[in-house]
């Protein structure tokens, strides 16, 4: 059987760590969505458009040519022929993945390309909206949550081991406007599917969560075969 399971949560949740551990250890394919909005970000500021004027990158996207590529190192995303896997991981590319992802013309851009990979099966997704919109008939749907101020502290010790200067209390400003801007959008808000089950994570390691969703899909599965 070539299981699906969806991943949803919160910026700094920890799910893309979760959805790379769990494909790991089940021998699935792991497809990280977030990474094509923050490309879709990296495309926007590219061509001038301000975050707060997001979705005038509506006429730009034609140009845009997005695809997904798997390496040893693991998913890889390309734009107009160009690696920008390293590129999108920045505060500022967090804002822009959260303003063009409120875009309808984004979303029905992208809506293919991630459809596509969960029909195929044997993979975990992790993003936003994908118990609800991507894979609304995945077999295991989780919804990874913590606190503010947790996933603030996780994403601030990950950027200062890259170098990046900005401050906890920077990260923790972006992580509330973000949630703010992700659950209040018009288009495909943040939501968790209605049948999630919930997984707070503020007190626990990347291995404990791994642990206690591990056992959550194999009884989830135990009960569906």
């Amino acid at each position: 059987m070539k299981i699906r399971i969806a991943i949803d949560g919160p910026s700094g949740s920890g799910k893309s760590t979760l959805a790379k551990n769990i494909a790991k250890t089940l021998g699935l394919v792991y497809v990280d969505t977030g990474a094509l909005y923050r490309t879709v970000g990296l495309f926007a500021k590219r061509n001038g458009v301000l975050l707060e004027e997001a979705s005038k990158v509506t006429r730009f996207l034609p140009e845009a040519e997005i695809s997904i590529r798997y390496t040893e190192e693991g998913q890889r995303v390309i734009l107009n022929g160009e690696d920008v896997s390293n590129l999108i991981r920045t505060p500022e590319m967090s804002m822009y993945a959260s303003a063009v992802s409120a875009v309808s013309s984004v979303r029905t851009f992208l809506l293919e390309i991630q459809k596509r990979m969960a029909a195929e099966g044997g993979v975990v997704m992790d993003g936003r909206d994908i118990g609800t919109v991507i894979m609304p008939d995945a077999d295991v749907k989780l919804f990874v949550e913590a606190s503010p101020k947790a996933r603030a502290r996780r994403r601030f010790e990950e950027l200062q081991a890259k170098g990046d200067t900005s401050t906890e209390k920077e990260v923790l400003e972006d992580i509330i406007k973000r949630d703010a801007n992700d659950k209040n959008r018009a288009v495909a808000p943040a939501i968790p599917a209605d049948d999630a089950i919930f997984i707070d994570n503020s007190e626990m390691t990347p291995e404990e969560t791994l642990a206690h969703s591990l056992m959550i899909i194999k009884e989830k599965l135990r009960r569906t075969l």
